[in-house]
């Protein structure tokens, strides 16, 4: 499902409290538990989150370590870690940047990496917030592809469009924090937006 709307529409915020990343006030349930401090860690492990600036998640120096460190975080050993999170990045294209510095990464191999850390443990949840950000036309579509072919349920907090329409069935629509409109008002407030 895509969750569009203007800067500061609430789309991140929403996101971020699934996660109780942040405060909130009255109730949400992740895949059957209800979002407390107490059930975060239960939470965090059914969700895979893509915050929408890269570094803001990468933690460790070289990439594979990265991608690795979710399943590690949730007990699985080093080893076995490590061979996930090659093939993760083989089905991205980026099994040639595993041993690479996260800092000599540009910001779509970033976004992408990120991407693969959240995608490993397969998770039966995915948040992203703008998921296609920095990226060029041929790594959105096959960004699209890869999305579309995950068994998890999706929230994708988006600004572009076309690569939610490639991606999503379903849109929604914040402003100012509020749900305001689903499906066919959506697809024609966008087109407004394109207009």
């Amino acid at each position: 499902m895509a969750l569009v709307g203007l800067n500061g529409s609430g789309k991140t915020t929403l996101l971020m409290a699934t996660v109780g990343l942040i405060p909130h006030e009255g109730e949400i349930e992740v895949c059957g538990i209800s979002v407390t401090s107490g059930t975060l860690p239960q939470v965090r492990d059914r969700v895979g989150f893509l915050f929408n600036v890269p570094e803001d998640q990468l933690l460790f120096p070289r990439v594979i370590d990265d991608v690795a460190f979710g399943l590690v975080r949730r007990g699985v050993p080093a080893v076995q870690a490590a061979e996930k999170a090659k093939a993760m990045l083989q089905s991205l294209k980026l099994d040639h940047l595993a041993e690479q510095s996260l800092h000599h990464l540009s910001h779509g191999q970033k976004q992408l990496v990120a991407l693969a850390g959240a995608l490993v443990a397969e998770p039966p949840l995915l948040l992203l917030d703008e998921p296609s950000a920095g990226l060029d036309p041929p790594a959105k579509h096959a960004l699209a592809s890869l999305l579309r072919h995950q068994p998890a349920a999706m929230l994708v907090a988006t600004h572009d469009l076309a690569f939610a329409q490639k991606l999503c069935d379903r849109f929604i629509m914040l402003v100012q924090g509020h749900l305001v409109c689903d499906e066919s008002e959506v697809k024609q407030r966008l087109q407004r937006w394109e207009g």
